[in-house]
């Protein structure tokens, strides 16, 4: 439960309760939604059954780069509190801002473990939400716009849709083309859901972006790239953005250069799709559960790759080469 209230001055009263048995809780103000770079205030009981409430500078996500009795936060002065009532825990504490506090990316964090010697456990759990103070005073269940829940989102469906669907998309022209016309269709419903999927990630990074000015250059343009190249490959292989690139038919002079156009855009399109999800999971701290997931992800598409790959040159070379013209069967003399 986040409590507050500000006045023309600007300046702002929190109070932060929580259930709680042991460890710490926390409250993070962030620039831009990322731990690493924001301040915060942390309270806990320790062992001798002391109250303890400190600000702490998130340096990085590692537990020695979390400094306490360090940080931005604009403190007024008034010391901060922390008191156990029944099953809850309250930290209070006052904040003097130069303008007035409005939409905010906050950080809610706790952790099971004691602290030792001020230093903060790793969190068993957080989230960060975008939270408007703009209304002077109010109490809320931290119901405000759940920004943690739109990066994971924006994280899945950038894996599914780039990481994974149109990855296959790709692969099914490439090795199963035997299976005529069945691949065709394949590949392009395929492809048609996994532009969906990318085209809903970018909507949701473009969101991120307006909300919190979530402003990573890099990765926001690699993803606006891909996109592009994506609608030029085409949504569906018979359906061209560009008049230019309309498919032709199988017996047109044209069509090799179409065929070399199109494959390759598209294999442009999955490295760097492939490269921005790694850039991502990096920018975002999503943890090495992401980095294990999406490698192990990425590991399985490029032994499918692979394999796929041996099986259709062992297919080439059992078949018979064609035979000389000059030879004959039955020479006549």
């Amino acid at each position: 439960m986040l409590q507050y209230s500000q006045d023309e001055d600007n300046v702002v009263n929190i109070i932060l309760s929580s259930v709680y048995t042991t460890g710490w809780v926390g409250i993070g103000f962030s620039k831009d939604g990322k731990m690493v770079g924001s301040s915060a205030m942390a309270g806990w009981i320790n062992r001798k059954g002391h109250a303890k409430i400190k600000q702490f500078y998130l340096q990085g996500s590692k537990e020695w780069e979390v400094i306490p009795d360090k940080g931005e936060l604009p403190l007024s002065g008034i010391p901060s509190s922390l008191v156990i009532h029944g099953p809850s825990i309250y930290l209070a504490f006052q904040l003097k801002f130069e303008n007035h506090l409005a939409r905010q990316p906050i950080i809610l964090a706790f952790g099971t473990r004691i602290p030792k010697h001020s230093h903060l456990s790793h969190h068993d759990d957080k989230t960060t939400i975008l939270f408007d103070f703009s209304a002077g005073s109010h109490a809320s269940a931290a119901s405000s716009t759940n920004f943690g829940q739109m990066k994971k989102n924006h994280g899945v469906l950038g894996i599914i849709g780039w990481g994974l669907i149109l990855p296959i998309g790709a692969i099914v022209p490439r090795y199963f083309k035997h299976k005529d016309p069945l691949w065709y269709y394949l590949h392009s419903v395929l492809q048609f859901i996994g532009f969906a999927i990318g085209l809903a990630t970018v909507i949701i990074g473009q969101r991120l972006y307006n909300l919190i000015h979530a402003d990573f250059p890099s990765h926001r343009g690699i993803g606006i790239f891909v996109l592009v190249l994506s609608i030029l490959q085409s949504i569906i292989p018979e359906i061209q953005i560009l008049a230019f690139f309309l498919r032709p038919n199988k017996d047109a002079k044209t069509r090799k250069f179409w065929n070399w156009y199109h494959h390759w855009v598209g294999r442009f399109a999955l490295f760097f799709a492939a490269l921005n999800i790694v850039l991502g999971i990096q920018i975002g701290g999503a943890g090495s559960d992401w980095k294990i997931g999406y490698g192990f992800l990425l590991g399985i598409v490029i032994v499918t790759v692979i394999v796929l790959e041996v099986l259709a040159y062992l297919r080439r070379s059992e078949k018979p080469t064609p035979l000389d013209p000059s030879f004959q069967m039955n020479p006549v003399e």
